[in-house]
C-alpha cells in the first residue's frame, strides 16, 4: 500500500514539451496549484517531484517529464523513476501529453490525436523494471499499448466539447533529441506511423509493467521532416503549443470529472 494512499488521488497527468504545470494560462480554466510531493525511488539519487493540483475541483497529480525548466532531454528522462514515483503515490490511471510531428497529412498542426498503436525506435533507454533485482514479471502483453477505457473517455469527452480529435493513429517514438531526417520520416511512414515523437516510450510499457492504465493525448505541433516546404523551428512549435494546450487542458478538465 502506498504511503500516500490517504490522499485518494487516482489520476496522474504527465506533461510534455510546453506543458510544465497544470495551472492554466487563463483564469477561466478551473485549476489551482496546491502543493508538491517528493518521492524517492530505487532508480536514482534524486527524488521525483510531483505536484498535487486541483482540476475542476478534483485532486490530481501532475508530473512534467522534462522538468519544469525543460532541462531534461527525451533520451535522458528517468522514465523508470517517474513511473515508480507515480505508483508509490497511489496513482491508478495515467493520461500523458506529448508534442508530436505529423506524418499523416490529414493531421495539421494544432490538432489532437489519441493514438491506439505505437512503434518504438528508441535505443539505450532503461525500458523495463525487470532487471533481475525485483519480483516484477518480465513479459507483459503489449499488443494494445494504450488502455481502451481511457482512450474512449478522451474521445467521448472531446466530442462533447466539440474538440476535433483523431481517434486512431500509430505513434512512432524516436530517440531524439535531434529531429528526424526526411528519409527517416519516409521510413516511419512506410512502417505505418501517423505521428512521431520522442517520449512515448518506454513510458507506456513501464506503466503496463506496473499495472497502471495509460493513454496519451498527442498535440501535433509541426509537419514531420520533409513533409513541408518550411523549416521546422522552435518558435513555430511554441506558437502552436500555446494554442493547442488550451484544448488539452479543457479535455483533461472534462475527463477528471468522469474519473
Amino acid at each position: 500500500m502506498s504511503v500516500y494512499s490517504d490522499l485518494a488521488i487516482d489520476l496522474a497527468i504527465i506533461g510534455g514539451s510546453g506543458f510544465y504545470q497544470l495551472k492554466p494560462d487563463t483564469p477561466d480554466e478551473k485549476s489551482e496549484h496546491t502543493n508538491y510531493i517528493d518521492i524517492s525511488t530505487p532508480f536514482g539519487k534524486e527524488a521525483i517531484r510531483i505536484s498535487q493540483d486541483l482540476l475542476n475541483e478534483t485532486s490530481v497529480f501532475f508530473l512534467p517529464r522534462h522538468g519544469v525548466q525543460h532541462n531534461v532531454p527525451p533520451h535522458k528522462i528517468n522514465y523508470r523513476a517517474n513511473l515508480w514515483a507515480l505508483k508509490e503515490a497511489g496513482v491508478k490511471k495515467i493520461i500523458a501529453v506529448n508534442a508530436v510531428g505529423a506524418i499523416n497529412s490529414q493531421m495539421a498542426p494544432g490538432c489532437l490525436v489519441i493514438p491506439d498503436q505505437l512503434i518504438d525506435y528508441t535505443w539505450g533507454r532503461e525500458h523495463s523494471f525487470f532487471d533481475g533485482l525485483n519480483s516484477l514479471h518480465d513479459h507483459i502483453d503489449f499488443t494494445y499499448p494504450y488502455d481502451s477505457q481511457l482512450r474512449e473517455l478522451l474521445i467521448s469527452e472531446a466530442k462533447e466539447l466539440n474538440i476535433s480529435v483523431f481517434n486512431q493513429a500509430c505513434f512512432g517514438c524516436t530517440q531524439g533529441p535531434r529531429l528526424e531526417t526526411a528519409a527517416e520520416i519516409q521510413k516511419l511512414k512506410r512502417d505505418g506511423c501517423d505521428i512521431v515523437g520522442m517520449t512515448g516510450m518506454p513510458e507506456a510499457a513501464l506503466s503496463r509493467e506496473l499495472g497502471i492504465p495509460y493513454a496519451c493525448i498527442s498535440l501535433v505541433v509541426n509537419p514531420a521532416a520533409g513533409l513541408s516546404a518550411e523549416d521546422i523551428t522552435i518558435e513555430k512549435i511554441k506558437k502552436v503549443l500555446g494554442e493547442g494546450l488550451k484544448d488539452v487542458r479543457k479535455l483533461l478538465a472534462a475527463c477528471v470529472l468522469k474519473l
